[in-house]
């Protein structure tokens, strides 16, 4: 069996180095006026009858692909993805970013191909690129790092904190273009050591792409029609960004709630290659997105009114419903499989 961790990323490591971390700074939120114990993908400063949200993330090892097929123009999309896709989650519009881009050596014409995807991404979830930072790191950074860092605006009664969540909501979920910007690790390992196969050859579940074009393919940025449907007036109960750690991201908007899954798409065909190479269904659970990218819960009654909003976008989902647990576990089924996570 193929594991993330074995892969190189060890999922709960990183949680407790988080928790390691966040543990010396939680006295400093009493510093400022921080609107506590909400923010699930963004975090919330209070501002008036407003309050600004804030995430920050990076592409990760997807620009070890990128290095691959020298190839450059889409990972700054993928930047701004994770992280309006995030400020979304706490129903806050994004409307600026700054970015970090870390070199190991200066070069303008990688440089000039990143900027061309931040540009796409910034026209995509329309946002400003306001500022950024590029360091030159020899011996800390190899070839290059791509980070940044958004801020968005909502009314502090429209602020959407997983609290109103209830059981017999529904889990509406928004395709995915593909893997996304996270567990490329584990895709690498799969696809390109255990698979053997080359960025250049062909997918073989579906061959008018190649594998480097399927793991490159950027992230779907869900600005627009989150924020249609969050201005139709519709009652949204929570919103959920599916990234690393897969559908255990959903597990964060309300402690008091679990998630059955029961009735996703097909998958797409590059998880169906990476699964063939020996990788268990929980472990795809837990570390891709699985062709779900993004969740909206809602009350069912709102169900074909927020269909009809998001499906303008994307092909959207009814993959499952939410039950009253304290247990906090996510239940999938798929392919005659029952998963927890």
């Amino acid at each position: 069996m193929v594991t993330y961790s074995e892969a190189g990323v060890d999922i709960s490591l990183e949680e407790k180095t988080v928790k390691a971390l966040t543990g010396e700074l939680s006295e400093t939120l009493d510093y400022r006026n921080i609107i506590k114990n909400t923010g699930h993908f963004a975090a919330l400063v209070d501002f008036g009858s407003k309050a600004i949200a804030m995430s920050t993330d990076g592409v990760g090892s997807k620009i070890l692909i990128a290095n691959l097929m020298n190839k450059y123009d889409t990972v700054g999309i993928d930047c701004i993805a994770m992280v309006v896709n995030d400020i979304l989650c706490v129903g806050a519009e994004p409307i600026a970013m700054v970015d970090y881009l870390a070199v190991e050596e200066p070069n303008p014409e990688i440089a000039s191909e990143i900027g061309k995807g931040l540009k796409t991404g910034c026209q995509q979830a329309k946002i400003a690129m306001i500022g950024g930072e590029t360091a030159s790191l020899p011996k800390i950074i190899k070839d290059f790092d791509l980070a940044g860092t958004g801020i968005g605006i909502v009314d502090k009664e429209n602020i959407i904190t997983g609290s109103e969540i209830k059981d017999g909501d529904i889990i509406l979920g928004i395709e995915s273009s593909g893997v996304h910007s996270n567990g490329l690790s584990l895709a690498r390992k799969a696809l390109l050591d255990l698979a053997k196969y080359n960025v250049e050859d062909k997918l073989p579940a579906d061959e008018s792409i190649t594998v480097g074009e399927a793991l490159l393919e950027p992230t779907i940025i869900y600005v627009d029609p989150i924020m249609d449907l969050l201005k139709s007036g519709i009652e949204v109960h929570g919103l959920g960004h599916i990234t690393g750690g897969g559908f255990s991201n959903l597990k964060r908007l309300n402690k008091n709630m679990s998630y059955y899954i029961n009735e996703l798409p097909e998958t797409l065909p590059v998880f169906q290659e990476i699964q063939k190479t020996g990788i268990e269904s929980k472990e795809m659970y837990h570390v891709f997105n699985m062709g779900i990218g993004f969740c909206v819960i809602l009350d069912k009654e709102y169900k074909e009114q927020a269909l009809e909003i998001l499906n303008k976008y994307h092909n959207t989902y009814e993959i499952g419903e939410i039950k009253e647990d304290a247990d906090n576990k996510v239940l999938i089924t798929a392919r005659n499989e029952n998963i927890e996570l």
